[in-house]
């Protein structure tokens, strides 16, 4: 008889890094480690959205925790996995994407919430379904595209910073209030502080440094009322749909259909960068499945009253510091938020905060925003090519819209929200005039393909304002 011969036992020493399981306590502190590094930019968004539509502290609240949960259970699915065509099961942390905030507050102002919660719903289908065939065509956003679209995203949010700082109605008596800038200015500075003496873990978290001393400052000025913090239940989710049965309207679909797009741009950057700091290559199955699942947050947000999420490129700075690339600790991380989220009185406290801390962090962090699309920007070849011209326009294009906002009134009230959105209009612009140079029509010159994006200097751009 001959002998039995058995396969060898796949052994833990066998695992690449990002499967292995780390002991609970482990797995509890560099999870919470990555979730207070994403905690500031993901509250941001919602906080930011509020203050510019006016919306009362409850709601700003309820949208704060809903974003909270919808981000943990994202980050769950990108961690773990969800059937075949969900989650990229790599070390990536999702939250909420400044992106989808000009689109949003443009909606929200122009329709409603039902219409820009209807939005997100049919954007998030949208990204579902071209997730696959996206990660194969990312030719066509290279930096040159997402390098404008990044750029322009951060400059034209610096007006929004401005207007939670000063305030938005010249006419009230505290306009433009001394104190105010002053606030603002002693948050920046804090951040900048923080950055400069501190590094590694406690710079990651400079602007929740920044959100908390000025909490405390604006207590003792007079200008924070937490009171409503004391009615807040200590449990409890927001009910879906919490503000009436979704709109479907077609043109402010296609502003979110856009905005996705660029988001799938901005993850495939991160998601490179997080494949070279765990020493994984990322598959186009990989990609798409990551993809997916940025349009299911979005789908979930929609339901959920949240706003939509995507990768954070800063937690990519932690792996290498730590070199801890297990996903599993950033499923822990996907879990504390899901239990940060069903904390309402913790939303409250963070929507009470007053409008020059929240512009005062704002203004850093759409600033490096601006700075990240730069910084991709210079990797650009402008040798012997219209890629020089093509950025001048688009960007030329994208801040019309921020510097005069009525400039499109005479038009249609359609061609208004596409050519009056910065991001929209930049994307058109840059897309199209990089098809026309690029790839359709080439004269002469020596046609160079650029990456679909340099994802080191995003992630590493990104570290220092989360």
């Amino acid at each position: 008889m001959s002998p039995t011969v058995r396969a060898p036992q796949s052994t833990a020493s066998d695992r690449h890094p990002v499967d292995e399981v780390l002991p609970i306590p482990q797995l509890f502190f560099f999870g919470l480690q990555h979730m207070l590094i994403m905690y500031a930019g993901c509250v941001a968004v919602p906080l930011v959205l509020g203050a510019v539509l006016k919306l009362d502290t409850h709601t700003i609240a309820l949208i704060v925790n809903a974003d909270l949960l919808v981000a943990g259970i994202a980050t769950i699915i990108q961690s773990v996995g969800l059937t075949r065509f969900f989650g990229i099961r790599m070390p990536v942390v999702a939250g909420a994407s400044f992106t989808f905030l000009t689109p949003m507050i443009l909606i929200g102002s122009e329709y409603g919430l039902p219409t820009m919660y209807g939005s997100m719903i049919a954007a998030g289908v949208f990204g579902i379904l071209v997730a696959r065939p996206f990660s194969k065509v990312l030719r066509y956003f290279p930096s040159l595209v997402t390098g404008c679209v990044i750029t322009i995203i951060g400059l034209s949010l610096i007006k929004v910073s401005a207007d939670l700082i000063i305030g938005s109605d010249p006419a009230a008596a505290d306009y433009a209030s001394v104190r105010y800038i002053l606030l603002a200015f002693g948050v920046v500075a804090i951040i900048v502080l923080v950055n400069r003496i501190f590094g590694g873990f406690v710079r990651n978290v400079s602007v929740l440094f920044g959100l908390a001393i000025g909490a405390v400052i604006s207590w003792f000025m007079g200008l924070a009322d937490f009171s409503s913090v004391a009615g807040a239940k200590w449990f409890g989710f927001s009910t879906p749909l919490q503000f009436g049965a979704p709109e479907f309207r077609i043109v402010p679909i296609i502003a979110m259909c856009v905005a996705m797009l660029v988001v799938f741009s901005e993850m495939t950057a991160c998601v490179l960068a997080i494949g070279d700091a765990v020493g994984k290559k990322v598959t186009d199955r990989d990609m798409a499945r990551g993809l997916a699942t940025d349009g299911l947050s979005s789908l979930l947000a929609g339901f959920m009253n949240s706003v939509p999420d995507s990768t954070f490129g800063q937690n990519v700075g932690l792996i290498s510091l730590t070199k801890v690339k297990s996903r599993y600790v950033i499923t822990v991380t996907g879990i504390l938020l899901v239990i940060m989220g069903a904390i309402p009185k913790l939303g409250e406290l963070v929507a009470s905060l007053p409008g020059p801390v929240i512009g005062g962090a704002g203004l850093v962090m759409f600033a490096m925003t601006a700075a990240v699309g730069i910084q991709m920007l210079q990797k650009v070849e402008y040798e012997g090519n219209q890629n020089l011209l093509i950025v001048a326009v688009a960007l030329g294009v994208g801040m019309l819209p921020v510097v005069v906002p009525t400039i499109y009134q005479k038009f249609s009230q359609d061609t208004q929200f596409i050519l009056g959105s910065a991001i929209t209009a930049t994307v058109l612009v840059a897309l199209l005039l990089n098809l026309l140079f690029n790839h359709l029509f080439v004269r002469g010159e020596t046609r160079r393909e650029e990456p679909p994006a340099e994802a080191p200097e995003l992630a590493e751009a990104q570290e220092g304002t989360a």
